[in-house]
């Protein structure tokens, strides 16, 4: 089945013709910021803590400035430079810079150990790295002692005295190599242009309403997509202001959305479900948007969000890859249980057989950094297959089912973890649970539910539950309990680390 190219036209403004939308018109981000901040040099552009707002102006100086060290330090367009550091002024500074100058930046998690970060270097082989813990710092060079090592206000790098010509990228040159969590396998780096970026922030500025006066609170690490794909990005390309987070805390969110006068607030699902469980979460009501991603929002917990702030969340979903490929439509019904309808000029089919997600659209990137075997794997016919199994309704929403690797085969039947899932998260003894399948010699795999917390003596509950809802083959042959599910920086569960909790 394929979400028809025409159904992008929901996520339009009133009146707005579809032949003129151009999202790939500024030709990169880097050359529509300098438009905007040209125009609205006064602008309160960046905050965080310990600078307050800085303005569209500042920031475009001092990302020149940042740029012409990083030149001076011998950086060239084309190269490599890895950033690793915690949300604040300075590290946007030196993303923004990186980009104007043409480097391509590889965002590493700041929580990565030794053995992660060496992948990294001995990989991209950057020439810089800003990186705020000396400790990293050391691994890097370690690795690697070609590279030029600085913390994020680039304080170890010379002083540029030339000024080199910015913001000159064209729309397929690279500008950001970002790392896939490497869930099975060492990671590899998918090579993103500066048309993937641009045309990924563009389709969200128009299809969420973005403008110069809206304030966006992001507790989201700027080490991924969601926060700096989406979050930074788009907040740039707007000419709006985001209020930047060091770590997540439940009532410095709603505090800065009230200070700060916000109006658009991202997150992921365990953020939300904090946000819900501080008791604050209604006055959250003044937000003009809330948004969910990068991991599957309960249609529950969508629900009880709305009922507490008024907010109807918009879920959508992206990827490494492709940065946004679907969202719930701004002016439109918002689904829950849904990611909603493709972004403008995104093209979205299911594999015949297997559901598989395939995507197509100026998104989309190329391929994996010198990974020709990995690239062609990936693509089918011209389009990425995603490995998301997914499900489209009537009207061209579209559902994760779950992951085409996840996928467990139980006595010959196909199980998606993510319907087992949703079934058990029902019963108010489940904080989380995560499904998987393990081996068994009579039924090939069983399905196990591990369950987050919870009380050992529901088990009963949840098997009359699964009873209820499920199919003889879908339902968990074992419950186990553990005190917490592992997850990532960004609170999505890691299935791997739990096969390895269960044994």
């Amino acid at each position: 089945m394929t979400a028809e190219p025409a159904n992008w036209r929901a996520h339009l403004p009133t009146g707005v013709d579809p032949a003129t939308v151009d999202l790939l018109a500024e030709r990169s981000l880097p050359a529509a910021w300098a438009a905007r901040w040209a125009d609205h040099a006064a602008a309160p552009t960046v905050h965080d803590r310990r600078s307050g707002w800085t303005t569209a102006g500042e920031l475009e100086a001092r990302s020149a400035g940042a740029a012409a060290r990083f030149h001076a330090a011998g950086a060239l367009p084309g190269d490599r430079i890895l950033i690793s550091a915690a949300s604040s002024l300075a590290l946007v500074v030196a993303h923004v810079a990186a980009l104007r100058l043409g480097l391509v930046v590889v965002p590493a998690n700041t929580a990565y150990r030794e053995r992660e970060l060496v992948h990294l270097v001995t990989d991209a082989r950057p020439t810089l790295a800003v990186v705020d813990d000396p400790t990293c710092a050391r691994w890097v060079v370690d690795a690697d002692d070609r590279v030029v090592a600085t913390g994020p206000d680039l304080d170890l790098l010379p002083a540029g005295r030339e000024h080199p010509l910015l913001d000159r990228s064209a729309p397929d040159d690279p500008a950001l190599l970002a790392y896939t969590s490497g869930t099975t396998g060492s990671p590899k780096g998918a090579l993103l242009s500066h048309g993937n970026l641009l045309s990924s922030a563009e389709a969200l500025r128009i299809a969420w309403r973005w403008t110069p006066d809206d304030r966006l609170v992001l507790p989201l690490p700027l080490f991924h997509l969601h926060g700096l794909g989406v979050g930074l990005h788009g907040t740039l390309l707007a000419g709006a202001g985001v209020v930047l987070h060091e770590a997540f805390d439940p009532g410095r969110v709603v505090d800065a959305v009230r200070d700060e006068r916000a109006t658009l607030l991202f997150g992921v699902p365990t953020l939300w479900q904090r946000l819900l469980a501080s008791g604050r979460a209604g006055e959250l009501d003044g937000l003009r948007l809330g948004v969910s991603g990068s991991a599957p929002l309960d249609a529950q917990l969508h629900r009880a969000i709305a009922e507490a702030t008024g907010q109807r969340l918009i879920e959508r979903y992206g990827m490494t890859e492709t940065v946004m490929n679907v969202s719930n439509p701004y002016d439109g019904e918002r689904r829950p249980g849904t990611v909603g309808i493709p972004l403008p000029h995104v093209s979205l089919r299911l594999a015949p057989g297997t559901g598989e997600i395939l995507l197509r659209g100026p998104n989309v990137f190329a391929g994996y950094w010198e990974r020709p075997d990995a690239t062609a794997d990936s693509f089918v016919d011209g389009w990425f297959a995603t490995g998301d199994v997914g499900a489209i309704d009537d009207d061209g929403y579209v559902r994760i089912v779950g992951r085409r690797k996840e996928l467990i085969i139980s006595g010959g039947y196909n199980v998606y973890p993510r319907e087992v899932e949703d079934v058990l998260r029902r019963h108010p003894s489940v904080s989380d649970v995560a499904v998987i399948g393990l081996p068994h010699p009579d039924w090939g795999e069983e399905v196990v539910a591990v369950v987050e917390g919870g009380d050992p003596g529901a088990d009963a509950a949840l098997r009359v539950l699964a009873v209820d809802e499920l199919a003889p083959y879908k339902r968990p042959k074992r419950i186990v309990h553990v005190e917490a599910l592992p997850r990532n920086a960004l609170g999505k569960v890691v299935k791997a680390e739990v096969r390895d909790l269960v044994g």
